[in-house]
């Protein structure tokens, strides 16, 4: 068996492991970075984002005449989060850090690091319930210059600075089977090592084992990620709220993403709080290109097109695209179909579909000013839309309503959809569009969007009638659930350390006793999805976009900063 011994162990390398290694590292503390994945795949789901950061009161946003602030942003969150269990109140603490971080030094640090913002500052989850519920009150996603690999790569570059210099040791193909324990401390791992692979990034990689090590150090922070790769995990700690698990989803991040180190975190004395707490995209389609299991891409959509249920009924108000992506999947599950369809014009879809992750958006990932512009303001679909109305299997493209009904019924094993039923509802809307007022309340969305500038040159189109044929093809894309996040996790406080229940009285974070309480797990950390990216579940029952990421960073941060200076 192989030993070895540093400072401190990290437990993954994906965005929040980078992170906080860099921390440790520049603190003068030697680490050790630990991932079963091979090398092509450090920096883990990171590496596939968009790049979105959510920030309050930016320089970017008082451009764009958004007015925001740290107040507005934290009733959002509440409202959103919907924080309701005794167990919420390291999650609300961590939340409230978060927006203040957000608020105050975030946009200087992350500047710091070297990562770039785009100008126009995007809206994402816009709710359309009162002030006080669900959503954005205004548009706080910022998409990073270069997407997921932009955010990640300043940290990276640190940590490997900090291998030139001596101060952390890579350990690929080493996974971690257990956190030893001795005398109630966490005081290193072991495991089996795993052969070599060569397996592209995001791909599944080989299990097959070489051997066994063992690591040891003061403090281990754990930053292995969620279970949105793991979907029997996935159904294992489905909400009862939402009715029986989907039988079918797609995969919005590769196979490593299995949440084994829960349960062996579970195993040392930490605990988990909120699993069934979750983030699942309902606009996913299935990639014509997959690198991983299943893999599916989710559309970020604008706010035009008509969503219909798997009959071909409208989605309730306010159940449109872009708006609530839980009550849209909420309202999924209770009609007895695991798919829905967006129907829209080539007009809509060349301006509102974006498409999630990097590798989609290869003008921005690039860095290049002159395909950006290119492809965001040039007529016609993007490439890599274009790319799926061409080969996806999701995708019906067709001249009339009659044909496009045909193809949206054969890909499905019965028929669900009524052609005069559809024509009937779709008729209804396109006469609402003859007017700048209506009374159908996603036109009024429309409208108001795009009283927003950025929105109305890039993201939102004008109204139009969908059965245009000057605005067409039309469009039938069939849409599937697609995991992703995890928003519960390993139970932490402010200092990331893991906490676990303990029997007797001990103070609480409001300092008075209580039975039943929690006390840190000697020498335990942890950051990143895996700790619900703060606290055991930051965000409560949903989230507001661009704090997936941006919770990484900041419980990254934290818990390498507080495992340093806990070393002395």
């Amino acid at each position: 068996m192989s030993t070895e011994q540093a400072d401190v162990i990290v437990v993954g390398g994906g965005l929040a492991g980078l992170v906080a290694t860099a921390e440790l590292a520049d603190a003068g503390r030697t680490v050790l970075l630990v991932d079963q994945e091979p090398e092509q795949s450090l920096g883990g789901q990171a590496f596939w984002s968009l790049g979105g950061l959510f920030l309050v009161d930016s320089p970017e946003q008082r451009r764009m005449r958004i007015k925001d602030s740290r107040d507005l942003a934290w009733q959002d969150w509440l409202g959103t989060a919907a924080f309701d269990r005794p167990e919420d109140e390291w999650p609300r603490r961590w939340a409230e850090a978060y927006v203040d971080w957000a608020a105050g030094e975030k946009h200087e640090w992350i500047t710091e690091q070297g990562i770039k913002l785009m100008p126009q500052v995007s809206w994402a989850e816009r709710g359309g319930y009162d002030a006080g519920g669900h959503g954005n009150s205004v548009p706080r996603f910022h998409l990073t210059w270069g997407t997921g690999p932009g955010v990640m790569a300043p940290f990276e570059a640190r940590v490997r600075a900090a291998v030139v210099a001596g101060l952390v040791r890579f350990r690929f193909r080493h996974r971690v089977d257990e956190l030893i324990v001795e005398g109630g401390a966490v005081v290193g791992v072991r495991g089996r090592t795993l052969v070599p692979s060569d397996a592209v990034r995001g791909a599944k990689s080989s299990r097959e084992e070489t051997g066994d090590f063992e690591l040891r150090a003061e403090a281990t922070i754990v930053t292995s990620g969620g279970i949105g790769g793991n979907h029997d995990l996935v159904r294992e700690n489905w909400p009862a709220r939402l009715g029986a698990a989907p039988k079918h989803m797609i995969s919005g991040v590769p196979d490593h993403v299995d949440g084994r180190m829960i349960r062996i975190t579970q195993d040392a004395g930490g605990e988990t709080i909120n699993p069934d707490r979750m983030w699942h995209y309902v606009e996913g389609v299935q990639n014509w290109d997959p690198i991983w299991s299943q893999h599916g891409i989710r559309i970020i959509p604008g706010p035009s097109s008509l969503w219909l249920d798997a009959t071909g009924k409208r989605l309730p108000v306010p159940l449109f695209p872009g708006f609530d992506t839980l009550g849209t999947l909420d309202h999924i599950m209770q009609t007895g179909h695991e798919h829905t369809w967006f129907v829209l014009t080539e007009r809509i879809i060349e301006k509102e579909f974006a498409l999630s992750g990097s590798e989609q958006n290869p003008d921005i990932t690039g860095k290049s000013v002159l395909e950006t512009l290119k492809t965001r303001l040039s007529s016609g679909p993007p490439g890599p839309v274009q790319a799926f109305m061409d080969k996806g299997v999701d995708f019906v493209v067709e001249k009339d309503l009659e044909t496009l009904v045909r193809g949206m019924n054969s890909r499905t094993d019965t028929p669900l959809i009524d052609l005069e039923s559809l024509r009937k509802t779709i008729v209804e809307r396109d006469r609402e569009v003859e007017n700048p007022y209506t009374k159908d309340l996603q036109l009024t969305a429309i409208h108001g969007a795009r009283k927003y500038l950025v929105d109305r040159i890039t993201r939102v189109v004008k109204p139009h009638r969908l059965l245009d044929p000057e605005a067409g093809p039309l469009i039938a894309v069939k849409l599937h659930i697609l995991t992703r996040k995890t928003l519960g996790g390993l139970h932490t406080d402010l200092d990331g350390r893991v906490l676990r229940k303990v029997d007797g009285l001990v103070p609480t974070p409001h300092g008075e006793a209580g039975a039943g309480a929690r006390e840190p797990v000697p020498g335990l950390y942890a950051a990143g999805e895996v700790a619900g990216f703060g606290g055991g579940g930051m965000h409560g029952y949903r989230a507001l976009e661009g704090t997936f990421l941006g919770g990484c960073l900041f419980s990254g941060r934290t818990a390498g900063r507080a495992a340093a200076k806990a070393l002395g």
